[in-house]
């Protein structure tokens, strides 16, 4: 379980998060809600220690990451999948390795199970021999497809998702979609999804939260009249 505890983050004098509070249940997935700017990506970084908080605590199955050496805090972050908004895929290499980076860093994987490794994400992702290809021979859907895959590399308890399906077609958010929750029902995975698209926070958040203007609110309804005020 992840919990959020009062947590604040200023910058240059404004607030954007002010003391922010809410969990996620071990199997389940929570969406944060909300226009562009309204300080998502902030959140979610602070979440995960990317950005270092000015108030408050995050507790991962119930050890503070503001108590812990950097030792323990890389030791949680391994238990994080973190699926970036522009992909950060590298273009100078292929699917294959581009999935393959966090295992070569962080396990001493034999190159058969790396194989092996592999062939088992990109059937989950749905990419199965694509894996030679590179990032600039995707579409936008795909190379989302393969940032997923590169978060599941060391089997991670909790994904994070920053607006997974901003700038795709209708088809490829279904499919991003679907795959959000496939790993969440068939893989148990928990996490936070970020976005401001409605339709997604309907379709994949077990609770969902609205962030404006600095303080978070559980919605009980998802109401995009509510969502523009």
């Amino acid at each position: 379980m992840i919990e959020v505890v009062n947590l604040s983050k200023h910058f240059n004098g404004s607030v954007i998060l002010d003391t922010i509070n809410f969990k996620v249940d071990d199997e389940k997935l929570v969406v944060i809600l909300g226009p562009s700017g309204t300080g998502k990506t902030v959140l979610l970084k602070s979440i995960v220690g990317l950005l270092a908080v000015d108030g408050g605590e995050v507790f991962f199955d119930g050890v503070s990451l503001q108590k812990v050496t950097k030792k323990e805090i890389y030791r949680i972050r391994k238990n994080i999948g973190y699926v970036f908004q522009g992909t950060a895929l590298f273009d100078s290499i292929n699917v294959f390795e581009n999935i393959s980076l966090p295992i070569i860093e962080h396990t001493s994987i034999s190159k058969i199970n790396l194989n092996k490794e592999i062939k088992r994400i990109l059937k989950i992702i749905g990419m199965e021999g694509k894996e030679r290809l590179f990032p600039k021979e995707l579409s936008g859907g795909m190379r989302r497809l393969v940032a997923i895959g590169r978060a599941l590399a060391l089997n991670p308890k909790y994904l994070f998702y920053d607006e997974p399906t901003t700038g795709l077609d209708p088809i490829a958010c279904d499919r991003i979609k679907a795959l959000i929750n496939t790993l969440k029902k068939d893989y148990k995975k928990s996490g936070i999804v970020v976005t401001h698209d409605l339709e997604i926070a309907r379709e994949v958040g077990d609770e969902v939260y609205m962030l404006k203007n600095a303080k978070i609110k559980k919605l009980k309804k998802i109401d995009k009249e509510f969502y523009e005020k």
